[in-house]
C-alpha cells in the first residue's frame, strides 16, 4: 500500500478536505505524510515596481502566508498521530503541477492527495486548474478530493 503521501495545501476548505482524507489514509496504513505549499511567483506580478523588480515586501508576505498555511496544516496532521513533515516550495518559473511533481519525485512519494476547487468557465481560465496540472504531471497516482458537490444534473470538472 502507500507509504509516502504528499499533500499540497493552500489553506482552502477543499485543501483541508484533502488533508483530512490523506491523513486518514496515512493513519490506516502507517504511511508518512509530507505537506507542501507552493509559493506562486505569478502572484508576485502585482508587486512589480516601475523598474521591473519584485517587491521584497510582497515576496516576504507570500512566504509568510505559505508558512502559516503549512503551520495550520501541520497542527491538524500532528493531531492525527501520523509522521509528518513540511516543505515550502519556491520554484521561480514553475507552475504548481511541476513543483508538486518535482517534490513527489525528490521525496519518493507514492501517492499525491489533492483537493479540487471545481472552477469552471472564466474562473478556470483565469485561475488555472491546479488539480489538473498535478494529475497530468505527477509521477505517482493522484487522489483528487472534490470540494463542493456539483450542481444537480451538471458535471464536476477535475478543477
Amino acid at each position: 500500500m502507500f507509504k509516502r503521501i504528499l499533500i499540497p495545501v493552500d489553506g482552502s476548505d477543499t485543501s483541508t478536505k484533502a488533508l483530512v482524507a490523506g491523513l486518514q489514509m496515512a493513519r490506516e496504513t502507517g504511511a508518512s505524510v509530507r505537506l507542501v505549499h507552493f509559493v506562486n511567483e505569478m502572484a508576485y506580478l502585482s508587486g512589480i515596481d516601475p523598474y521591473g523588480s519584485y517587491s521584497a515586501d510582497l515576496a516576504g508576505m507570500m512566504r509568510e502566508g505559505g508558512a502559516k498555511v503549512l503551520a495550520d496544516a501541520m497542527a491538524v496532521a500532528q493531531s492525527a498521530s501520523v509522521e509528518v513533515s513540511q516543505v515550502l516550495l519556491e520554484e521561480p518559473g514553475n507552475r504548481l503541477g511541476e513543483a508538486v511533481a518535482t517534490a513527489a519525485r525528490q521525496w519518493g512519494a507514492d501517492l499525491v492527495v489533492v483537493g479540487s476547487h471545481g472552477r469552471r468557465g472564466i474562473g478556470r481560465v483565469l485561475m488555472g486548474s491546479g488539480a489538473e496540472q498535478i494529475l497530468r504531471l505527477a509521477p505517482v497516482p493522484v487522489l483528487v478530493i472534490r470540494g463542493a458537490a456539483p450542481a444537480e444534473g451538471g458535471e464536476h470538472p477535475v478543477d
